[in-house]
Parts: C-alpha cells; sequence; structure tokens
C-alpha cells in the first residue's frame, strides 16, 4: 500500500521531517550565537595570588613539652569546671545563635546551588466568557509548562555558587571561633570566682589574725607600754579588713551571675561550690607557626572569606559578558478539562543577553569587588600577624608571671622571719608598734599578691591554650554536617592559590 493510500502515515512523516528541521535550525543557531560571543567577549585569563599575605617566622622564640588537647580546660584538672563548660557550649544562647546563622547561609548556599540547574514552572488557568446577547457561556482550560536554563559560559553562576559555599565554610570557622572564646570565657570567669573566694578566707583569717594583735596592743595600753594612737591604727586595721571582706563578697555574686548568663540560666540560679586553684601543668609546645594558622579557626574564616571575595570578583567580570539561555514551553488548552491533553503545543527558544552600554556600572563593579577582596587580603594578613603575637605574647609572658610568683614566694618566707623577729622585740619592748604594723601589713599584702599571682598565670595560660588550639568538639557538634551533604564541597587547598579572573584581549 502507498503513502497516498495511509494518509496518517503521510502526515506522521512530515511532522518528523519537520520537527527535525527545527531542532537542526535551533542549534545552529544556537552556535552562531556562542561563536559570536567569544568574538565579542575575548579571552578569559587568570591571575594568582601569592600564598600567604606575609612571610612566616620558621618556629616560635620559645619551646614547650607538654600537648595541647582539644578539650584543653581537662589539664586544669579541675571537674567542676570542666562540667560547666560542657553545658555552655551546649545551653549558651550566643553559641546556639551562632549554629543558627550556620542554617541561615546554608540554606542561601542551597539556593545559589539551585541556579545550576535549569528550572521548570507550571501555571493552569480557567476562563470563562458569556455571550449576553446570544445568551452563550464558552470556557477555556489552559495548562503550561515552562523550562528555563542559563548555559554558564564563562563560569558566572558558578562563581556566585562557589562563594556562597565558602560563605558557608566562614561562617562554620566562625562557630568554632565562638565556642573557643565560650570555653575561654567560662574558664576565666571561673577560675576568677575561685580565686576570689580564697581570697575571702585569706582576709577572714588575716582579720582574726589582726584582732589578736589588737587584743595585745590593747593589753599594752591598759598597762601604760603604748599610746592610743597604736590601738585606734590597729582598730582601723580590722575595720578596714571587714570592709574588703563585703568587696570580695560582692565581687563573688558578681562572677557566678557571669557564669549563670554563659551557662544559659538565670543571674542567681545556684552554682556548683569552688575549690582551689591549680597548679600548671608543663608549658604546651606552640609547634610552628605554619601549622598554627591552618588550625586556628578565626584564621580559617579569613582565609574562607578571602576566597568567596575571589569568587564574587570573578563573577562581576562574568557579568560584563554576554549571556545564553535556553528555554522551553510546553502548553495545552481546550473548552473542556478532557480536551486538555488533544491538543500541544511547543516552543523552543535560545537566548542571548549582552551588555553594551550600561554607563560603566558593571565595570564599576568589577572594580568594587577587587577593592573588597583586596581589602579581605590585607584583613587575613592582619588576623595572621594577631594570631603570633597573641601566641609570642602568651609565651613571654608565661616564663615573667612565673619569675614574678617566686620571687613573691620568697618575699612572703623573709616576710614571715620578719614578723616573728619584730614581734618578740615588741613584746619585749624593744621595738616600736609602727614596726609591727609594717611587717604585718608587708606579710598580708603578700599573700595576697600572690593569690593574684597565681590566677594571673592561670588566665595567662589559657589565653595561651585559646590562641593554639583548634577546633573544639562542641556540645552541637559539628553544625554545618548537614552542609556538606547538601551542596558540593569546593577544592579548597591552603595556602591561597585561587585564580581570579580578568578581562583580556583577543
Amino acid at each position: 500500500m502507498s503513502d497516498k493510500s495511509n494518509p496518517d502515515k503521510s502526515s506522521r512523516t512530515i511532522t518528523m521531517i519537520k520537527s527535525i528541521r527545527y531542532i537542526h535550525n535551533l542549534l545552529m543557531f544556537i552556535m552562531t550565537m556562542v561563536f559570536s560571543t567569544l568574538l565579542l567577549s575575548g579571552c578569559i585569563s587568570t591571575g594568582q595570588r601569592t600564598n600567604l599575605p606575609l612571610e612566616l617566622p620558621k618556629e616560635f622564640s620559645k619551646r614547650g613539652s607538654g600537648n595541647i588537647e582539644k578539650k584543653w580546660w581537662l589539664d586544669f584538672n579541675d571537674q567542676v569546671l570542666s562540667g560547666l563548660i560542657e553545658t555552655a557550649l551546649k545551653d549558651n544562647f550566643t553559641l546556639l545563635a551562632a549554629a543558627e546563622r550556620i542554617s541561615e547561609v546554608r540554606a542561601l548556599a542551597t539556593k545559589a546551588n539551585a541556579a545550576l540547574f535549569p528550572s521548570l514552572d507550571g501555571s493552569g488557568s480557567i476562563t470563562t466568557g458569556q455571550n449576553l446577547q446570544a445568551e452563550t457561556t464558552t470556557d477555556n482550560f489552559s495548562l503550561d509548562l515552562a523550562a528555563l536554563y542559563e548555559i554558564d559560559l564563562w563560569g558566572r553562576v558558578r562563581a556566585v555558587q562557589q562563594g556562597a559555599i565558602l560563605d558557608l565554610k566562614a561562617t562554620e570557622a566562625d562557630y568554632d571561633t565562638a565556642t573557643i572564646s565560650l570555653a575561654a570565657e567560662m574558664a576565666t570567669t571561673w577560675f576568677e570566682l575561685v580565686e576570689n573566694e580564697l581570697q575571702v578566707e585569706l582576709l577572714k583569717q588575716q582579720r582574726e589574725t589582726n584582732k589578736k594583735v589588737l587584743e595585745l596592743i590593747t593589753t599594752q595600753f591598759k598597762t601604760g607600754k603604748t599610746n592610743i594612737a597604736d590601738v585606734l591604727q590597729q582598730r582601723q586595721l580590722v575595720e578596714s579588713n571587714s570592709g574588703n571582706l563585703a568587696g570580695l563578697r560582692s565581687k563573688s555574686k558578681l562572677y557566678r551571675h557571669q557564669l549563670a548568663i554563659l551557662l544559659g540560666i538565670s543571674p542567681g540560679s545556684k552554682l556548683p561550690e569552688t575549690a582551689t586553684l591549680p597548679h600548671l601543668s608543663p608549658l604546651p609546645d606552640p609547634g610552628v607557626p605554619i601549622t598554627l594558622i591552618s588550625r586556628r579557626p578565626d584564621v580559617r574564616q579569613s582565609y574562607f572569606l578571602l576566597q568567596a571575595a575571589d569568587s564574587r570578583v570573578a563573577a562581576a567580570v562574568a557579568d560584563r559578558l554576554p549571556r545564553l539561555s535556553i528555554s522551553a514551553k510546553l502548553s495545552t488548552s481546550g473548552e473542556k478539562a478532557g480536551d486538555l491533553f488533544n491538543n500541544w503545543f511547543t516552543n523552543l527558544g535560545a537566548n542571548l543577553f549582552s551588555p553594551i552600554i550600561d554607563g560603566g556600572k558593571r565595570l564599576a563593579e568589577v572594580e568594587r569587588q577587587k577593592a573588597v577582596a583586596r581589602q579581605q587580603f590585607y584583613r587575613y594578613g592582619q588576623i595572621i600577624l594577631d594570631a603570633l603575637g597573641e601566641v609570642e605574647t602568651s609565651l613571654t609572658k608565661e616564663e615573667e608571671l612565673q619569675n614574678i610568683h617566686n620571687s613573691l614566694k620568697i618575699q612572703l618566707q623573709f616576710a614571715e622571719e620578719t614578723i616573728g623577729h619584730v614581734g618578740n622585740r615588741y613584746r619585749q619592748g624593744a621595738e616600736d608598734y609602727q614596726r609591727v604594723l609594717l611587717a604585718l601589713l608587708s606579710h598580708q599584702n603578700l599573700e595576697r599578691e600572690i593569690l593574684q599571682s597565681h590566677l594571673q598565670l592561670i588566665n595567662n595560660r589559657i589565653a595561651l591554650y585559646r590562641s593554639l588550639c583548634g577546633r573544639i568538639p562542641a556540645a552541637i557538634d559539628n553544625p554545618s554536617e548537614t552542609a556538606r551533604q547538601t551542596v558540593a564541597e569546593p577544592q579548597i587547598i591552603t595556602p591561597i592559590n585561587t585564580p581570579i579572573f580578568t578581562r583580556g584581549s583577543n
């Protein structure tokens, strides 16, 4: 049977030939626009950054023998402190907000990632028309599907997505920095409370000692061996002890309020009782500077922000170049709902968009993004310097504070001997009261200074741990783990070696 005797087959053949011609013409049109775009845009060249903003020293000025644990506060062997820090890492509101910030930026990264894929939108409508003269009513049902996809010729969409992912990684590093800061603040406040409570107990003992001396001087006054001025001075000393105790008790309440706030509970809540100040372990080994900057979250955050700025420079450069997108539309309509799928209409198209005159707006945006990247580059260098400076400062202060602490202990021994010698001579009538008072005040001040110097040593060690430690395992551990499953990981290599796209000549 011939094709003329089979009109349906002939019609299908003609339709197929038209479809093939349509697709062929569309592909030729797309290739022509791509070729034209290449001629208009020129070539894309890449520039390489230097590895680091500054040259790092090979090693720190001092070395130690101890190790740095991830949970560095365990080194103080204070179970109460450990429990408080673990609770704070779980319940502190500022840290919880930082974790939610990660969720926010993760959503933005997912949103940017979606631009790499085609979009498909659907719409439907029902319209009713009425002829009032003929008193007739007509209905129309329609259904449309529209797809759009931008061909990422110059990497603009990819650069935007890369910048969003790097923002996410920077936010994760900011969260890690917040956990370190919270743990350090908890430890510092806790030991300040412990030292203050020890000062209270010490001052109570000193007040009792001063009361006994007052009784002795009062007896001396009654027997005519001293005058009333000595009694009044000793009474003033006892009263000053009482006033200082009131101030110390007030400070203890403030420290407890600070701890409660860090723990995420109301000020005035019951907290564990304090113990004593810990003995410090050997000085930890700081390692080498290059290891430090790759470990510290704040340095990594600045590094990721720098890479994100570079990605936005690439996106701004690509925004000056032509864009090519492909669109497709599938629609159907009918006077009845059952007729919707009987007649289909398709529409395929390719769209070329190229800026010609914009008054320099896009070029200005490129320059702005480059300036932002340079600013972040300098910030990155400053953060590295600050990190090195923090470690060197703590290492230097450790030795100085230890020497001061040891000197105070030796001075206290001499003060105890002086009190014993002067006290015996006073009871024998060979020394006056002023010599006794000076020896007593010197001894008591040294006792308090030793506690203060011990606290300074601990605070400096906390600062050193804070400067050296990397990411600590928080109670809300790995808040960005889901993000790594949501969007693709960028290829990031430390130190920096990120290309910056620039427009070149033909």
